[in-house]
Formats: structure tokens, C-alpha cells, sequence
């Protein structure tokens, strides 16, 4: 498994592992405690796992916490997703910076996104299941969301959008985001 920094997001990692195929399938290390320390990060702070299943054109996000916010390992485990990642760290060297990336279970590939990141993400093939790996209890009453098709963004998601959640349809603008936040 291989660690690359990903330059448009300070603090964001790609997991890079190297699968094992034969006739049979594959077989590779998602999580490795070792690759993870050697980039300064601590592999027992990650608390709680979930996977979330979407169909295809399904987007979800932006999603982001509020208070200490919340850093995440996400992976494809199957399918294909088209990923998006906004620094909206205040205080970050890539402030208001976007990261895109194509997560797939064929590559195994895992995202490390720093608590204060804006995620979303949309499923590219007819079943795509996305495990997430938090470093703080989920807790509802932080959920914080952003448009995911604000202008200001201009995320150019790959599919029309088949569905969202009603709270990623109602979702508030980047600057109304920004706005309430300093306010």
C-alpha cells in the first residue's frame, strides 16, 4: 500500500493498495495501521465504520460536521463513484480548494479526507457501495450540507443526478454556508 498526498487539499491522502488478482478474484489490504502512521496520522482514531449503497446517477453530499468536524477513510468497495472533496478549513493553505477523484472497487483506493472538508459523491455504475471509516461518533445534529450544485463550486458531476436526499436537494448555498458560519 502506497500513500500519495493530494496536492489540492492539504492534509487529504489517497491509499494506494496493491490487489492480488487470479482466476478466483482478488485479494488486498484496505487499512493498513503502519501506511496510515507513516503519514502522521493515527490509525486509533478512527471510531466507526459504515457503508452506504447507491444506484447509479445517486449523489450524495456535500456533506461536512460541524464543531471538531469529523476526518474520514472513504473507499469504493464495489462499483465505480466519482468523488469530490472542498477544503473549507478557514485557516488551510488550499482554502476553498476541490479535489475530484474516481474511486472504484476494482482499484480498492482509499481517500483520507481531514475534519473541516466539504464530501460528496456520486455513483457511476448500476450498484456502488462506499465504506466510510470515521474518527468520531456520528452524531446527527452536526450534519451540516452544502449545494451540491452551487455555481460558485461548479462541480461538473459526471451523470444527470437520478436522486438525492431532501436534505442535499434544500441544501444552502457555499456562501450562505460561509456566511452563517462567521456570523
Amino acid at each position: 500500500m502506497k500513500a500519495t498526498e493530494v496536492p489540492e487539499i492539504s492534509g487529504a491522502y489517497l491509499f494506494r493498495p496493491t490487489p492480488h488478482a487470479d482466476a478466483r478474484g482478488f485479494f488486498c489490504r484496505t487499512f493498513d495501521a503502519d501506511v496510515v502512521r507513516s503519514v502522521g496520522l493515527d490509525p486509533a482514531a478512527f471510531v466507526q465504520d459504515s457503508v452506504s449503497r447507491s444506484v447509479r446517477g445517486v449523489l450524495r453530499g456535500l456533506h461536512l460536521r460541524s464543531g471538531a468536524g469529523e476526518a474520514k477513510l472513504v473507499r469504493c468497495s464495489n462499483g465505480r463513484i466519482f468523488d469530490a472533496v472542498v477544503d473549507l478549513r478557514a485557516d488551510s493553505p488550499t482554502y476553498l480548494g476541490r479535489a475530484f477523484f474516481e474511486l472504484s472497487g476494482e482499484t480498492q483506493t482509499t481517500l483520507y479526507i481531514p475534519a473541516g472538508c466539504a464530501h460528496g459523491f456520486q455513483s457511476l455504475t448500476e450498484t456502488s457501495d462506499v465504506s466510510y471509516r470515521i474518527d468520531r461518533a456520528h452524531d446527527p445534529a452536526e450534519d451540516v450540507t452544502i449545494a451540491f450544485d452551487d455555481p460558485d463550486l461548479a462541480i461538473d458531476w459526471p451523470l444527470p443526478v437520478a436522486s438525492v436526499s431532501p436534505r442535499d436537494r434544500e441544501a444552502p448555498s457555499l456562501a450562505d454556508f460561509l456566511k452563517h458560519r462567521e456570523g
